[in-house]
């Protein structure tokens, strides 16, 4: 399913650099930020549709003031079939005045589709958009479903920004020579812990929408540092270390690098992020984990305890959020599917951290963090079409350099996370390397101006047979502003780039963004 949805994005790609242009005219930018800025773009592509009939349903319109969800029903295009080549979800946003950033989500049939968070507003309003490839689940959106919707927000004397956000679904069909797309049979939301799987599940993918939020330390996790070491982000004896983790019936079932996002107010820097957002801020992407060498224990028809934790995260302590989907490929000429686990593991989880105060009130204290896990797992399903073993095999590693002085006016990160998985069905091997990088500065001069220096990346190397493709999203930024005054005194400037490439299977896109002071003076495609 990746080598395919890999190969119709870069499909579409070679397509898009033909019609992608840069600015006509760079803007000449103002000498610091004012009332209004440009609209927030990223240099994502856009997603590929192919030339078929479409049909277009609203799912939520909402004004978000407060933490009431929005409910309604969604049904389906009566017009466009129940047999789709691709589904595309759209969010557009508008909001003026001032506000937080802030996290929502999407439920259909509770399923999650869409987790996300919103730009911070100018006072004279901006707009936005999202769009997500929501094929997936199809089976879901093939039947009336009750929908819930939620962008917690706090509106009051203060906090004046209301969100006004209209969400629709587009249904392009299956004509001609367009297939309909290869979807799970069904979507399984997991709530609570239990789960029962259809007796002939042939395969078993669990999703995760990880993200630390609210606000405390966990939205900074990366940041954290044991107990006994003076911060302000005080963790549990790993610091910073963290895992996303699955287990069934209380086995590692799979692991996982949690990405590091930073929303748009992250930093201590709205101003870095009004224009372009950090990789993945308005399109939180799942943790993924094949669960099918499990799927030989899940098909007896019981109920069984998967569960979604944290490592890394000091008991009691809240602060993230792990909706989880199970994804079931079912095989359609059995009534039960055998199998078993045949291997399974683990080494010893490694979290360390070392602490080096500095000598002295003055000097920088620092704090080192290394991690590293390791799991395989294989096991078999007897398929109407025969045995078919699949052998998953996972490693991470962490790594962060962290400096403060005592005072935090000067606080920094340097942080690489990898996540390398290799995936073999029955001889046929996908390799997917990730990596995720973050080198940071945040400091506070005499004249209480705040200077934050961050780049970001968010980098995917696959090789699935002759098929190799490369994503490398990074985003760089530097933006200063005056503490403790009102808005029109903070005298802020800041510039901001991203430069987001895919290639592979002869295909290439590679675009770049630039901005200063909130306008947009780059908009560039090489490919």
């Amino acid at each position: 399913m990746r080598q395919r949805r890999v190969m119709s994005m870069l499909a579409a790609v070679l397509g898009l650099a033909l019609l992608a242009a840069p600015v006509a005219a760079a803007q000449t930018p103002p000498a610091e930020f004012g009332s209004d800025w440009h609209d927030p773009v990223t240099a994502a592509p856009p997603i590929a549709t192919p030339d078929t009939r479409s049909c277009t349903v609203t799912v939520a319109e909402a004004q978000f003031k407060d933490f009431t969800p929005y409910t309604g029903t969604y049904t389906p295009p009566a017009a466009c079939g129940t047999r789709w080549s691709k589904v595309v979800l759209h969010l557009d946003g508008s909001v003026a005045g001032r506000q937080y950033d802030r996290l929502g989500y999407l439920h259909i049939g509770g399923v999650e589709v869409l987790r996300t968070s919103t730009p911070e507003p100018s006072p004279d309003g901006i707009s936005w958009s999202v769009e997500k490839d929501v094929t997936r689940y199809a089976s879901t959106l093939r039947a009336e479903q009750p929908v819930e919707m939620l962008i917690g927000n706090v509106v009051d004397g203060t906090y004046t920004g209301i969100l006004d956000v209209k969400v629709t679904l587009t249904f392009y069909t299956a004509e001609g020579r367009t297939k309909a797309a290869a979807v799970p049979d069904r979507v399984i939301p997991l709530s609570g812990t239990a789960l029962t799987t259809p007796r002939n599940s042939e395969r078993i993918v669990a999703e995760v929408y990880a993200t630390g939020s609210g606000g405390g330390c966990e939205e900074f996790w990366y940041l954290a540092v044991p107990p006994d070491v003076p911060y302000s982000c005080q963790a549990g004896a790993d610091g910073p270390n963290r895992e996303v983790r699955v287990t069934v019936d209380g086995q590692l079932a799979g692991i996982a690098a949690p990405f590091p996002h930073v929303w748009t107010g992250g930093w201590s820097n709205p101003f870095l992020w009004y224009v372009i957002p950090g990789p993945r801020a308005f399109d939180v992407q799942p943790v993924e984990y094949d669960l099918t060498p499990f799927a030989g224990l899940l098909n007896d028809g019981k109920d069984h305890r998967v569960e979604v934790s944290v490592a890394g995260v000091p008991e009691g302590q809240s602060g993230w959020s792990a909706p989880t989907n199970i994804l079931i490929w079912q095989d359609a000429h059995r009534t039960h599917v055998t199998g078993a686990l045949t291997v399974h593991r683990e080494s010893d989880p490694v979290a360390t951290t070392s602490y080096d105060p500095g000598g002295s009130d003055t000097a920088l204290r620092t704090l080192d963090a290394d991690g590293s896990h390791s799991l395989t797992l294989s096991g078999y399903v007897n398929t109407s079409h025969g045995r078919v073993t699949t052998t998953v095999r996972r490693t991470l590693t962490a790594a962060s350099t962290h400096t403060w002085n005592a005072d935090e006016t000067t606080d920094a990160l340097t942080g690489r996370w990898t996540d390398d998985e290799t995936r073999t069905v029955d001889g046929a091997t996908t390799r997917t390397r990730r990596a995720y990088t973050m080198d940071g500065e945040i400091t506070i001069g005499s004249d209480n101006r705040l200077r934050t220096v961050i780049s970001l990346g968010d980098h995917t190397r696959t090789d699935a047979g002759a098929l190799r493709t490369r994503l490398d999203d990074t985003y760089t930024g530097d933006a200063t502003w005056t503490l403790g005054v009102p808005r029109d005194q903070r005298h802020a400037v800041g510039t901001s780039t991203e430069r987001y490439r895919l290639t592979g299977g002869g295909s290439c896109y590679d675009r770049t963004l630039a901005t200063e002071q909130g306008t947009l003076t780059q908009d560039r495609q090489r490919c």
